[in-house]
């Protein structure tokens, strides 16, 4: 490992994890519940992430956020209410559903963490390496094993990939984050083309008959210079899959960057080297693999899944439930796996878009659920939000966040139905800073937020993204000039929304719209309605 020999071009982070690789952090975590707060070492603050932890904002409070994994996004109705006690023991009694089928606590002291930690491993929940730089949650299709259009159920490899790199300590130091996503469905919710590592169902002709795999695409990511992953021309058999995760995690071990934080994701590497040469190395690890073959054709890729839907299983269905800005209460979430029990198979699904599913309920007991007065409020198709809304949590918690966000959501589904726009098939995703872990840049209408200055005041702002999408190859979204106040975004997002109702063509989807009149042209309508809004 090259990367090691010359100290002194490595960033400070690498230095930090060269004196103490963060999974031994695990050790000091007792000590720093005994003495506080104030006794973590600075450098620990970095380590710490590899069990889950960030210090929220104003780090003065001495608060954390806490992620756990949840491999593939399934939650047994025991883990649930596991989670909710927690929820409602330690915290301000809210949990977070992220976009990467994680539950994350806010507020949650140091004092804490032992007795969280030996809850969650009592009932199968990990925290290790929910974040940190390090193979991070394996996203998976949250309709795996039951939907209707799935060429194949891959929650065993993500079972058995999971196994094989969490605390893995070969892989317990790479130059960044690591995300893997895995489906099986031609709905692509794991958002396959914003991970360093995905793979999506295809099928090759092998000896005359067709044989079903995946498809290999590497280096994709956001942040402030977003990139699509590049397919390679490889097709995997699905007793290959884990040999190709190693070796692309390998290759990004060694040969990724670690000089500079803001360089150092596996799609720098990808875009230097070339696809080619890539390719080539990652054969040199795996040993010869097979030319790509043929993909399903692809549907949706936005993982909105509201009220009752149809499972491949004869007589079985799942529900889909709209979660406000990915919160729930620990009652909600106690509840909610009681259901689960009562009616379905006694598991919760999350999903990329911050919601969950009830699956396998039979369809003889969907009059009953639906009755039931949480899922007639979350499922209802009055109450189901389209355009949907997904939300980072902004300057609330996150230190690097610049503005509020989740704030916004009530106020944005409020004005939507007001002015009778409700039902348009529109994503919008909001994130509090350029870092986009709200993933503005790949919805219908994505707003970043920014801070705008007007004389001596600063203010919140929100600048907007438009024509983003992952439907087939993907597409990111381009950034408009200017920035709306925060507080008028509601209807300036309304106006928008409105003209796009007003003016679409029959079946016009939101990119296509903005693909016929240009961004020169809504770039001007925007500007139109926010001079209005004033």
């Amino acid at each position: 490992m090259n990367w090691k020999q010359d100290a002194s071009k490595l960033n400070n982070v690498e230095i930090i994890k060269l004196e103490k690789d963060g999974l031994d952090v695990i050790h000091d975590i007792q000590r720093y519940a005994e003495l506080g707060f104030a006794a973590i070492e600075a450098a620990d603050f970095d380590r710490l992430k590899w069990y889950g932890l960030y210090v929220q904002r104003p780090k003065s409070d001495g608060l954390f956020m806490l992620r756990v994994k949840l491999p593939g996004g399934e939650l047994t109705a025991e883990q649930a209410r596991t989670v909710a006690a927690i929820a409602q023991e330690y915290t301000s009694d809210r949990l977070a559903i992220t976009t990467r089928q994680s539950l994350q606590f806010h507020g949650l002291k140091v004092e804490y963490l032992p007795d969280i930690f030996s809850r969650l491993k009592a009932v199968g929940l990990s925290v290790v390496e929910a974040a940190g730089d390090c193979p991070r949650n394996i996203v998976g299709s949250p309709l795996a094993g039951i939907d209707k259009n799935e060429v194949l159920d891959t929650r065993p490899l993500i079972a058995k990939m999971n196994q094989y790199f969490e605390g893995n300590r070969e892989f317990s130091n790479l130059p960044r984050k690591f995300k893997i996503a895995i489906t099986g469905s031609t709905d692509n919710a794991i958002h396959a083309q914003i991970n360093d590592l995905a793979f999506v169902p295809a099928v090759k002709e092998i000896n005359g008959q067709a044989e079903t795999g995946f498809h290999v695409l590497v280096g994709g990511g956001l942040s402030a210079k977003p990139a699509l992953a590049v397919k390679l021309d490889l097709f995997v058999r699905q007793e290959q899959v884990l040999p190709v995760a190693i070796a692309t995690a390998s290759l990004f071990r060694d040969f990724g960057y670690r000089e500079s934080r803001h360089h150092a994701r596996l799609k720098y590497l990808i875009q230097d080297w070339g696809k080619e040469k890539f390719t080539a190395e990652l054969l040199a690890l795996t040993g010869p693999l097979l030319g790509k073959g043929e993909e399903p054709a692809a549907r949706s890729a936005e993982g909105i899944y509201y009220g009752i839907h149809e499972q491949k299983q004869p007589g079985l269905s799942y529900v889909g439930l709209a979660i406000e800005a990915g919160q729930l209460t620990a009652e909600e979430l106690t509840e909610l796996a009681g259901l689960a029990e009562k009616y379905g198979d006694g598991t919760l699904r999350t999903v990329n878009s911050q919601n969950l599913v009830i699956a396998n309920v039979p369809n003889d007991k969907l009059q009953q659920l639906t009755a039931e007065k949480l899922i007639a409020r979350l499922a209802g198709p009055e109450n189901t939000p389209l355009p949907a809304i997904v939300s980072c949590t902004g300057t609330e918690f996150c230190p690097l966040g610049l503005v509020r966000t989740k704030h916004l959501v009530s106020p944005i589904e409020a004005y939507i139905k007001q002015k009778g726009l409700a039902g348009l098939p529109v994503s919008i995703h909001i994130s509090g800073c350029i870092n986009s872990c709200g993933q503005q840049q790949i919805a219908d209408i994505g707003l970043q937020g920014v801070l705008s200055r007007q004389g001596d005041n600063v203010n919140e702002a929100f600048e907007f993204w438009l024509g983003g999408s992952l439907t087939g190859e993907g597409e990111l979204g381009t950034k408009l000039k200017g920035a709306v106040p925060s507080e008028r975004v509601p209807q300036v997002l309304g106006g928008l929304l409105d003209h796009f109702q007003t003016a679409k063509q029959p079946a016009e989807t939101f990119r296509d719209f903005v693909r016929r009149l240009g961004i020169v042209q809504l770039q001007q309508v925007l500007n139109h309605i926010n001079e209005m809004a004033d």
